[in-house]
């Protein structure tokens, strides 16, 4: 008789343990909202039948200790599936919410910088002293840190300068003490030879951190899954994090057409020379001419305005994808494989000379990703090849979140996706998506087009001086509007092969 209440109890619970696995299972497939109405609905069928029938032989069919042993741990089994089912769908709504909770405000970090030998150690050691600026460069940032000092009663002596490097030429002469400086141009200073080590040899002994409107909002279609759309996706190489504004390094025009299932991947070299065309809430140079790396320091949406402009499109979202951080993403996935073409391998990298690569297939952990997708300096063709090896690296990962091995790490890759990428696009618009193509389960074709140009060295607004750009080929620019035309209508991008002849 006690035996019998035992085994009752003991069915009873895991009965209840299983049900509520389920539930939590099925509440955050639901909330996800990935799976089409007709396979949602066949799966809470499925899943309520075996609950259902595991309760009821456990509860009262299961006479026997084997049988009753048998079914306790099928319910175990399935309880962990469900629970670990639903600690994942948990992660990817997360993920979701992370990606698409794109704050109205971008943040933006000044520093006051001196050298590592200085005896100042805090703000106040700068009082009296020489403290060198940018006139016109990052001007909000500058007088933001300014009107921060001096509400704390701490009086200077500010000279003025025009470009980066008269104000670093100043500053290692010791013409000044100190240099206040946005993060977002600390780049800028180590992409100048003489002053590759720079953060190196300084010290940052204050900082004002501010926000500024984020004024970049989608332009969203009606239905994502029948309407062709653009997306920038834009690689930032903020040091900080995400939110921070920082250069554009990776510029890609997405243009994708659901209806013939067409992809369109227009890439624009990260030193192409532009017009820069912003909002005037993002405090940059309208109208000046810059490289496009250059546009992601006043924010996303000077890159963007600034790419409609190049290119006579509207882009309907944004992708930005913080590029240090695209380390753990690879490293997350087992890391990437891509493929150097002959005559292409290299025995020392600019930013890492311990790195090299050989002619064939070379598998990159997550820091060996980002020099590779790094590095111009040793290529003849410079930013071009750069360009390529970007792609290598985003179709490498690509690959790698569409195979089977990302269950093994799931749960990370969803914390690094969110840490890493950051959209307009909705999440409702996300999941329309995922929930088209396993609905209709289209089969998808890439094409791929870069805008092209020459070099030379020309004035830059946000340097203050002059420095190697791209110059566009405006034959190119002119292709990649067709292109993107003709996928936008329907079409394929290699329809267009000259102006003359755009048609095979």
């Amino acid at each position: 008789m006690k035996n019998d209440l035992i085994k009752r109890i003991i069915s009873i619970v895991f009965s209840i343990i299983l049900i509520v696995c389920t539930l939590y299972f099925l509440i955050q497939l639901v909330t996800l909202n990935v799976l089409p109405s007709k396979f949602l609905f066949i799966a809470v069928a499925i899943l309520f039948l075996i609950d259902t029938i595991i309760v009821i032989l456990i509860n009262f069919y299961s006479k026997k200790v084997v049988s009753k042993i048998i079914l306790i741990v099928v319910t175990i089994v399935l309880s962990l599936g469900m629970g670990f089912g639903g600690y994942y769908l948990q992660k990817t709504n997360t993920m979701f919410s992370n990606i698409t909770n794109v704050t109205s405000t971008s943040k933006n970090t000044v520093s006051v910088i001196v050298k590592e030998s200085s005896d100042m150690q805090d703000l106040r050691d700068i009082a009296d002293k020489k403290v060198g600026t940018l006139r016109l460069i990052g001007l909000v940032g500058t007088e933001t840190c300014l009107e921060d000092i001096e509400s704390k009663d701490i009086k200077i002596q500010q000279m003025n300068y025009d470009s980066i490097s008269n104000l670093m030429s100043a500053f290692y002469s010791g013409e000044v003490d100190v240099v206040i400086l946005n993060e977002s141009y600390r780049s800028n200073v180590e992409d100048i030879e003489e002053y590759k080590n720079f953060s190196d040899n300084t010290r940052v002994i204050y900082q004002t951190t501010f926000e500024t409107e984020d004024t970049n909002v989608a332009n969203s279609v009606s239905d994502i899954t029948e309407h062709p759309f653009n997306v920038l996706i834009t690689g930032s190489d903020s040091r900080v994090g995400i939110e921070e504004n920082a250069r554009s390094d990776v510029n890609m025009v997405v243009t994708v057409n659901p209806t013939t299932n067409t992809i369109l991947l227009t890439s624009i070299p990260r030193d192409y020379y532009v017009t820069t065309v912003c909002d005037a809430a993002d405090g940059c140079q309208n109208g000046a001419m810059d490289k496009i790396t250059h546009t992601g320091m006043t924010g996303i949406n000077t890159t963007k305005r600034t790419v409609e402009n190049l290119l006579g499109i509207e882009i309907n979202y944004t992708v930005k994808v913080g590029f240090d951080t695209v380390t753990e993403l690879v490293d997350v996935l087992g890391g990437v494989d891509v493929y150097v073409e002959p005559g292409y391998a290299l025995n020392g990298f600019w930013n890492d000379k311990n790195m090299s690569v050989t002619e064939g297939w070379n598998h990159l952990d997550g820091k060996q990703a980002l020099v590779y997708s790094r590095e111009r300096y040793a290529y003849t063709e410079g930013d071009r090849q750069r360009t390529k090896n970007q792609q290598q690296v985003v179709m490498g990962i690509i690959d790698k979140m569409t195979s089977s091995s990302v269950l093994a790490n799931y749960a990370d890759l969803m914390d690094a996706l969110g840490d890493t990428f950051q959209t307009t696009m909705s999440a409702s618009e996300i999941q329309a998506l995922i929930q088209y193509q396993m609905d209709k389960m289209p089969s998808w074709t890439v094409e791929q087009y870069m805008v092209d140009g020459t070099g030379d060295t020309l004035m830059c607004a946000e340097l203050g001086q002059a420095a190697y750009v791209m110059v566009p080929d405006q034959t190119t620019v002119e292709l990649a509007k067709r292109k993107i035309a003709a996928v936008m209508d329907g079409g394929s991008s290699t329809s267009i092969t000259s102006l003359d002849n755009t048609t095979e």
